[in-house]
């Protein structure tokens, strides 16, 4: 793909939705932190529905610590990995009281360093809570970005350093939320929905459907 079509993508994109956030409920790096650990392997909508049970009983690092693993499991049973997350939601809280003041660490390496952070929840904190141009690339982008052609690559890696090296910096920091939301609602797995799509013309997909 071209540059001045990935350029037309984005511009779309961002026409269509100006200002795009995550969808999942959060009011501080620290709430949104603890609702992407929880993202793993389940839905925005579950996540939700566990913190807004969650969130108003216990929204710090010291608050959640003091429910432990058990108590903690209690308001996220309904999630998927729960035990696993459990424990390691604990382990960040005890990390974040006892090396960062409390405060969610505004540095890749810091956050990666903590229980059940990966690159992908370093990248969407570094992002939606402190507005840095990374890119998250989960399935739903990897999707996109192969399929459409905009950032072909075999492993989330790949697709996330071409999309850092051909995404022009006026839309870095907008561009892991916009090709999310395009992969969950209309560039979807089993059958994109390609006829209410707005960028059909400038996807280079050779197998586009009607719908």
């Amino acid at each position: 793909m071209n540059q001045q079509k990935r350029i037309e993508i984005l511009t779309r994109l961002r026409d269509n939705n100006p200002h795009p956030t995550t969808e999942l409920n959060f009011s501080s790096p620290f709430e949104l932190l603890i609702a992407v650990i929880l993202s793993a392997q389940a839905t925005d909508k579950g996540v939700n529905k566990a913190t807004d049970k969650l969130f108003p009983v216990a929204n710090t690092p010291e608050a959640i610590y003091a429910l432990g693993v058990d108590g903690l499991k209690e308001y996220i049973k309904t999630i998927g990995l729960f035990n696993s997350k459990a424990e390691n939601i604990i382990k960040t809280c005890k990390d974040l009281i006892e090396k960062h003041n409390s405060q969610v660490p505004e540095d890749r390496a810091a956050l990666e360093a903590l229980a059940g952070v990966g690159r992908k929840t370093a990248n969407v904190v570094l992002n939606t809570a402190f507005g840095h141009p990374t890119i998250a690339v989960d399935t739903h982008i990897f999707r996109v970005a192969n399929r459409t052609g905009f950032a072909v690559g075999k492993n989330v890696v790949e697709v996330e350093n071409k999309l850092l090296k051909v995404v022009p910096a006026e839309f870095k920091v907008d561009v892991h939320h916009w090709l999310i939301l395009h992969g969950r609602y209309t560039c979807i797995a089993r059958k994109p929905r390609c006829g209410s799509c707005i960028i059909e013309d400038l996807c280079e997909f050779k197998e586009k459907t009607d719908v």
